[in-house]
């Protein structure tokens, strides 16, 4: 074959493939499918993640991984308590905003003589932090959602 042939040619099968790829471009946005509270751009559940991080931020924050969906404060002491100190870790456990995919667990220590002992935390605690966080993540996902009429 010719070199012009063989330039013809090549100019023809690019102008063919460009063709092709213009074709396949569409302007047009594919809506989105899912549910408001699977939608997310983090690791986890958005409404979650944002009222976990909302509700511990009374601590300071040690960690706080939104593709892990773990926060975890650094020991607090409350000032009309100083003889006490907690450390909570929150996990968010599903992109869903379900009751069951959150866990919080704490850490309680008291003074005593100087140092400080680990100390019991009541089971009560944790789930009304959990549920403080849930009620947050509700509320956060009915700000933020635009109602369907």
């Amino acid at each position: 074959m010719s070199m012009p042939t063989r330039s013809a040619l090549s100019l023809s099968l690019i102008a063919v493939a460009g063709l092709g790829l213009s074709a396949c471009q569409n302007n047009q946005v594919a809506p989105v499918g899912y549910a408001p509270a699977v939608t997310n751009q983090i690791g986890v559940n958005t409404y979650l993640w944002r009222a976990a991080v909302d509700t511990l931020s009374f601590a300071p924050l040690v960690t706080a991984d939104s593709a892990g969906g773990v926060v975890i404060t650094d020991w607090y002491v409350a000032p009309n308590n100083p003889a006490e100190r907690v450390k909570l870790t929150a996990a968010i456990l599903d992109a869903d905003l379900r009751a069951d995919a959150i866990r919080v667990t704490a850490n309680r220590q008291i003074n005593q003589g100087g140092g400080w002992v680990d100390a019991p935390v009541s089971a009560a605690t944790v789930q009304k932090l959990e549920d403080i966080i849930l009620v947050r993540a509700r509320d956060i996902r009915r700000t933020t959602v635009a109602p369907s009429n």
